[in-house]
């Protein structure tokens, strides 16, 4: 994510407020570069949290004309802290979907609402503790005992990792805080949570910070999370299999073109800071391929890492109503239909 943007899981309330927001999420910017273009389908996208390096890959197979290609006309339907996420895709207002991260899509089903996952634009969810390097958190071993900053919303990560490691809540202290990284600056913490991809936000800390990804702790976790209703994958899958296909091959360029892919994302989207980009794209390349990327292609993900994760999550009482079966929250069906288009690719030589 860029400067701009801050992580917050279950940011969403997924269920109140109900279909009345769907009106709000249509106004979408076009991307659609191909002056002329008749593209055989509309298929708009809405978007979890505002367009960041997250959706690189998206933005440049909109400007290389691959949605086009595949005979769509796609709308971005950027999210933020007054749009909804769920709702325009129930609704059929939009046709897909994108989390921030995995368990919000599973509190999703779990509340009754009918999607599923059908890509992961990153196989690691970038959520990390950052420490300084003179009071160093590198492992489970160094928390016990430690002020750890974390945002209210993303308590339930902590309790992940304590039940994950058997240790129980008395061996750290958790501290509410926002997303400013001032609390670890001034030594209130002794480390704090946030996205490794917001590395403006993160250089106040100085470069020889230590960022310990969740996933180093125990916690395996995907994001960018591609959903769709479980009626669209029933009756449409090849629309939503040319949009992943698409964007696959939007990844693709960028993993190739990792300079120049930036240069497009901010030509679209000027408010992003292009040096700050330039210094993030290799680390979300990073988090986007992988062993498993250059096996089964770009957008894959593991089942048995998604019933782990809800057989953690679900220790942790995140489903007081019960916990959503595996087979609810995913479907492997539109990567079968893509995969002719999806890139097998590992993550960048460092």
């Amino acid at each position: 994510m860029s400067g701009n943007q801050n992580w917050n899981l279950n940011r969403r309330t997924f269920v109140k407020g109900g279909l009345a927001a769907v009106a709000a999420a249509s106004a979408g910017m076009q991307l659609v570069l191909t002056p002329g273009a008749k593209a055989a389908g509309k298929v708009v996208i809405q978007y979890d949290w505002l367009t960041s390096n997250g959706q690189i890959g998206d933005i440049a197979a909109a400007a290389n004309g691959y949605f086009n290609d595949a005979g769509l006309e796609v709308e971005f339907s950027p999210g933020g802290p007054n749009a909804s996420t769920v709702p325009p895709v129930i609704s059929g207002a939009a046709q897909l979907g994108q989390f921030s991260e995995t368990p919000q899509l599973f509190a999703a089903r779990a509340s009754g609402v009918p999607v599923k996952m059908i890509a992961c634009g990153f196989r690691t969810g970038p959520y990390a503790l950052t420490s300084k390097a003179a009071n160093p958190i590198r492992g489970i071993a160094d928390l016990k005992g430690k002020k750890i900053g974390i945002q209210p919303t993303a308590r339930f990560v902590m309790d992940e990792i304590l039940a994950k490691n058997g240790m129980s809540a008395s061996d750290v202290t958790v501290i509410n805080v926002g997303f400013d990284k001032g609390p670890l600056v001034r030594g209130d913490v002794d480390a704090i949570g946030g996205w490794i991809t917001n590395t403006q936000a993160l250089s106040v800390v100085g470069d020889d910070r230590i960022d310990l990804l969740v996933r180093d702790l125990g916690l395996s976790s995907y994001a960018d999370v591609y959903f769709a209703t479980d009626a669209a994958i029933e009756k449409d899958p090849d629309t939503l299999a040319k949009f992943i296909g698409a964007v696959a091959k939007g990844w693709g360029w960028v993993h190739t073109h990792p300079q120049e892919a930036v240069k497009k994302m901010v030509a679209a989207y000027p408010e992003m800071d292009l040096s700050w980009e330039e210094k993030t794209v290799d680390l979300v390349l990073k988090l986007s391929f992988d062993a498993t990327t250059a096996r089964d292609g770009w957008g894959t993900f593991d089942p048995a890492s998604i019933e782990e994760q809800l057989a953690l999550l679900d220790k942790v009482g995140q489903y007081p109503n019960g916990r959503p079966a595996a087979a609810d929250v995913y479907t492997t069906k539109i990567l079968e239909l893509s995969a002719a288009n999806r890139p097998k690719l590992d993550a960048p030589a460092a």
